[in-house]
Order: C-alpha cells, then structure tokens, then sequence
C-alpha cells in the first residue's frame, strides 16, 4: 500500500490500534483501486461520459447540473488549498441546512484531500465547542444565518479557527472569496482508505464520538444497500428530510443519486407539511424520512399529489407495525425497514420490497454479516433475543475514543442494539440495549409497547421507558401526545392500558401514562429516550419512589 497523500496526519494518527480495528470482509466484490477519490467518482465521472447536463441538484434558489456542480466544486477546492489553507488531511466543518451550496463544498473538500466535519444546523454553541476540539478544526464554513452559535463557539474552543460565512447560493464573504477561482483542480493522490469525514453520533446517547470513515465508504454504501437493496435508477428523483450532517441524509441525498446519475432535491425546511408539498412540486420518486415522519405525513396525504413516489425508506428509529400498514393503506407503497449507524455509515440490514416481512427490519445488506450474541459473545439460537452485532466492508472506527473498545468485540460491531433472529434469517428490532424495561423480573422492549400504543387512534406519538417504583424495581411508563380532539384524563388512561393488555402480552402494559404535548428529539428525528428516562427519574424521586 502506497503511502498517503495526507499532510496533516492527525486523524490517521489517532486511528483505534490495529488491535481494536474492525474486521473488514467482502470489499473485495467491489474493485476499487488503490487510489480513488470519492468525488471524482460521484460527479466528475458523469460529465467525462457525457452525463454532465443531467439535473443533479435542485435547491430553493438553484438548480445545477452535474456539469455546473463540477465546475463549481473545482472552484472551491481551489480556494480551500490557496487561500483557505487546507492540506490534505485537513478538518473543515460544514455549518447550513441542506442546499446546494453545502453539498458542493462537503465534495470540495473530499476532492481535495481534506476530510468533512457537517454538523447538525440545530446544535447550539456548547454543543459545537466539543466538536471543535475533538476534530481540531483550523476552517468552518458556514452559513451566514446560523454564524452566531459558531462564532461563540469558536470564541470558547481550545484552538478558534477561521470562519467563513456565505449567503443564499455561495454569496456573500465565499461569493467574494471565489470570484475569479479557477475552473480546474487536480485532486490530490488519495487512497481509497484515506478518511475524508468525521460523522459525530447524533447524541441520543451522550457525549458524541467521531466516526471516521474513508473515501471507498462513501462509495460502499451506494454499491452494497442503494444498488442490492434500493434499486434505484438514474431517472430517479429523490427527495427526505435528514440533514446532510446525519448520515441517513448524505446517503439518502447525495451519495446514492450521484452515483447513478439522478437528481435529489434539498429542502431547507423539511417538515411533514413541507416535504409533502415538494414531493408534489418535483414529482419526487424516493423518499427518505424517519418513522415519525411517515406517520405525521399521513395527515396530508389527500392534500398533496404523492402518486409520484414509488420506494420510501425509512430509518433512524424502529418503524412501528401500525405506521408501516397505514402507510401502505393511504399510498400503496411499502415502507423499506433498515436499520444503520453512524458508525457502519448507512444501512447494514434491510429487504427489499418483494422481501419485506412487516415488523422485520430485514436481512444483512449483501456484503454484510450480522448475528444475535449473549453476553458472553456467543451466538444466540434463533428467536432467542441478545445483542446485534454487525461486520462487512464499513466498520467502526473512532477517532482517538477509548469507547472503541465497547463497540468492536473480536472484529464485530455492537450495535447497542437487541435484536431477535428468525429461523428464516430475518432480523426483528427489541429495543436498544438500554431500552430494555426489566420490570418484576420481566424483559419488556419499549418499543414494542411503543407500536401498540401508536395503533390507537387517540396516540398521535409516544415514549415508552422505565420508571423506578419501589414495589417493582422498575415499571413502564409511558409519555403519550395526544391526537387533535383527544382529552388525557383518567377514562383514556385505562383505555389505553386496555389497549394495550389486549395486543400484547399482560405484563407489558404501561402502570403509567403521562400525557404531554411534545416528546423531545434530535435533529435526525430520532425520539430522545434517554431524555425521558431522566425526567422518569426526577418525577419519581419528587414523588419519593425510587426503591
């Protein structure tokens, strides 16, 4: 292996030892060379076989094709290495909503060597001090309406970087800084086993922790799931709500359509009402969005044209049975299942749509392996619930992360998931690991209660986690927001718990119900489980509870 083209080595240098590595199987099958670079693959590749005036981007502002989103990358890498400073090996964090501007500088910057740190646009100045510091960033590029956090943030990191800052489609301070950049950029020599992105973990679970993930992985998830399992093609016109700084989106987004050839549109503001009306407006075909997502745009179906659709994938929260089927009843369209991580990327199990089994998350992506482990790192027997774990051509790796060690075990990944394998290979989600309600001596999987409670009609969304109770250990409680002309009173709280003992089995039910008027989330939609729980505890210790 030759050496890499990186200058400033910092990532590679806090890489896991080789002894906590991943095992990495099956890349093979997919023949990338030595050196690739993963732009170069996904836009360039287009216009030198004639592709280059496809509809690549469509934004609120602009639409550019595959040609002009060529040219304008060449002139932003050629800025990033004069002016800006950037090595190859250099961090650049990316702050904006999704639009074409940020999807042209996210593949400037891997073009040019450097790796990509995207953040979420909702993360606030503390949240973004860390970050900061972990991936010691030197550049930000921004947009000029989300600024003020970054430049607090800076003003508190260990090391304040540049900030520039732009305005509509690259305007402003960048607009000044490109006029008259050149047109061409050779790319550095880049390995295809050169990182090029930083993902940092969404935060459900705390502190987040840098993933590191190499120029082939932006080319793996597009050769393993979107062409095995989504099938997609390059008429295609694909359309969700995940930011790009959330792993789900940059795959669902850009890296999927790009490499084939289609076109994705890029919503600012992506909320059920929003993204509905795009669909209609671009006549969008695939759909990638979160289970509750799904469930609230049920509401508008008979408001917006949505015939245009013909795959949605859902990801980023167990998909609930009652939402997979009202889905399917209001558009005729199956929802595909997966189950991904930032660590992994992207989606390592799923079906496609002739293979969907409702309530399965799927099999192993081709290319992929997947097994349910004890505690001890055994396999378990099929139907016998334990921890998911996961290996294929994408593994984890944090950068200089002791949590490493939890995560890979004997070369697999541990998802922190609890999963259940069925005789015929099919994968069914239980909960997250530390979703699990042990009550009386009971396993109990949240979400399972969670999708019972969302089939009655009076649930519009729901958290289920466990409370102390001094009799019990713990119970299960759940958060319910009500649907529009609903009333929480004491009638609706026994008819849930009814609900609920009449679906599954009696022990399951919730021994408590609080209704509220919103649940806390992440940005990628995820609900904030942990959030709950804590506000479980406090509302217990109040009430003198806890054993």
């Amino acid at each position: 292996m030759s050496q890499s083209c990186h200058v400033d080595t910092y990532v590679l240098d806090n890489l896991p030892p080789p002894e906590r590595m991943p095992d990495v199987i099956n890349l093979d099958r997919f023949g990338y060379p030595e050196h690739l670079n993963a732009t170069v693959e996904l836009v360039d590749r287009h216009v030198a076989e004639g592709r280059g005036g496809r509809t690549a981007l469509i934004g609120e502002d602009a639409t550019w094709t595959y040609a002009e989103l060529a040219r304008t990358i060449d002139r932003m890498a050629a800025l990033l290495t004069t002016r800006l400073g950037l090595v190859p090996g250099g961090r650049v964090l990316l702050r904006s909503a999704n639009n074409p501007t940020k999807v042209a500088l996210y593949l400037a910057v891997i073009k040019a060597g450097g790796i990509v740190v995207a953040t979420m646009p909702l993360l606030r100045a503390r949240e973004l001090v860390p970050i900061l510091d972990k991936a010691r960033i030197a550049l930000c590029l921004c947009d000029q309406k989300l600024a003020e956090a970054l430049v607090e943030a800076a003003g508190a990191a260990a090391a304040p970087p540049r900030i520039v800052t732009w305005t509509g489609t690259a305007g402003g301070e960048l607009g000044a800084l490109l006029a008259g950049a050149p047109e061409d950029f050779v790319p550095p020599p880049t390995r295809a086993d050169d990182p090029c992105l930083l993902g940092f973990t969404s935060g459900t679970t705390g502190v987040p922790k840098a993933t590191i993930h190499y120029q082939r992985d932006l080319l793996v998830i597009c050769d393993a799931y979107a062409r095995e399992v989504l099938r997609a093609g390059p008429d295609d016109v694909f359309i969700g709500s995940p930011p790009l700084a959330f792993t789900f989106g940059l795959g669902g987004l850009v890296l999927f359509p790009f490499r084939i050839g289609a076109s994705a549109v890029l919503l600012e503001k992506a909320g059920p009402f929003e993204l509905a009306a795009a669909v209609q407006r671009h006549r969008a075909t695939i759909l990638f969005t979160a289970p509750t997502a799904y469930r609230a745009m049920l509401g508008r179906v008979r408001e917006f044209d949505l015939s245009s659709l013909r795959k949605c994938v859902s990801a980023g929260e167990t998909l609930p049975v009652p939402t997979f089927e009202a889905w399917r009843r209001a558009t005729g369209l199956t929802l595909m299942d997966g189950i991904g991580a930032t660590e992994m990327l992207h989606i390592f199990i799923a079906a496609r749509e002739d293979e969907i089994r409702p309530g399965a998350t799927g099999k192993p992506v081709p290319g992929y392996e997947a097994r349910v482990i004890d505690d001890a790192g055994r396999p378990c027997p099929p139907g016998v619930p334990g921890r998911l774990a996961v290996r294929g051509p994408i593994g984890c790796r944090y950068l200089a992360d002791e949590r490493q060690t939890h995560y890979v075990i004997d070369g697999w990944n541990v998802t922190g998931d609890t999963y259940c394998r069925d005789e015929d290979g099919y994968f069914w989600f239980q909960a997250r690991s530390d979703d699990m309600i042990v009550s009386a001596g009971y396993n109990i999987a949240g979400p399972e209660v969670e999708a019972s409670l969302l089939a009655h009609p009076a649930v519009a969304e729901c958290g289920v986690v466990a409370a102390p109770d001094g009799e019990r250990g713990r119970i299960v409680k759940a958060y319910v927001v009500l649907a529009d002309g609903c009333t929480g009173d004491a009638a609706l709280v026994e008819a849930l718990q009814e609900h609920v003992k009449r679906d599954l089995a009696p022990y399951k039910y919730p021994r408590a119900v609080a209704f509220v008027p919103a649940l806390q989330k992440t940005e990628s939609g995820k609900l904030q489980r942990f959030a709950l729980r804590q506000q479980a505890e406090r509302e217990a210790a109040n009430q003198g509870a806890t054993p």
